[in-house]
């Protein structure tokens, strides 16, 4: 698989990774004790920083490309992803817009987090739509140190089977996505701080000189 193709792969999968990071911070409702500590944390959490590692698994459970970076998060509604290894790429989002810009093809692409993006995590991105009328939640119980808890998406026509949140000692410790083709984007989160003061410049984006850019507008 060419270095091209292979980006393109990386940035559709994150894409879903960022929409479905932030459909949950509209909250979560539930009895039991692990959907109840997600709940606490995305509460308490406004602002937040970590490392990351991303791995994209192919349908035969293989992993193909390992990518990680910086992780920022905001709420409501930015967010910042800095790919620094094995390509440089930079995901921000702010004022319901998403900047996908690539350093070594030199392209940006714009998109609006509304309804064209077609997507059930891009509607709860606005917060018109609630977490709990949208997806089933089930518990997934303990693994190590984390408490998994996986959501299904109770509209047939998502672009994704379920999203599993991994809380580690009651933090954001990993999350895996399963797409309708069978594969697997898992990320993991290490360092992370809460509620860190975060300079408004960091979800500032500005597109390179001479790159190319797309918008949907």
């Amino acid at each position: 698989m060419n270095y091209k193709k292979l980006t393109m792969i990386n940035m559709n999968y994150v894409r879903l990774l960022c929409l479905s990071f932030f459909m949950l911070s509209h909250g979560a409702y539930a009895s039991d004790q692990p959907i109840k500590k997600l709940q606490a944390f995305l509460k308490s959490s406004k602002s937040l920083t970590a490392d990351f590692k991303q791995v994209l698994i192919n349908e035969a459970g293989s992993p193909y490309q390992t990518s990680s970076g910086l992780f920022y998060l905001q709420r409501p509604g930015k967010f910042r992803w800095d790919y620094l290894k094995p390509f440089q790429q930079q995901i921000v989002s702010t004022s319901g817009k998403v900047w996908f810009y690539d350093a070594d093809l030199e392209q940006v692409t714009v998109k609006t987090l509304d309804e064209s993006v077609g997507s059930t995590p891009a509607l709860l991105l606005s917060g018109e739509i609630s977490l709990e009328d949208n997806f089933i939640m089930e518990n997934q119980g303990a693994e190590g140190d984390l408490l998994w808890i996986r959501l299904l998406p109770k509209n047939k026509d998502s672009s994704f089977k379920y999203i599993v949140i991994g809380l580690n000692k009651g933090v954001l410790g990993g999350m895996e996505l399963s797409d309708n083709f069978g594969q697997l984007t898992r990320i993991y989160f290490s360092n992370v701080v809460l509620n860190p003061p975060i300079k408004p410049a960091v979800f500032e984006f500005k597109a390179p000189a001479g790159a190319d850019v797309f918008s949907d507008q």
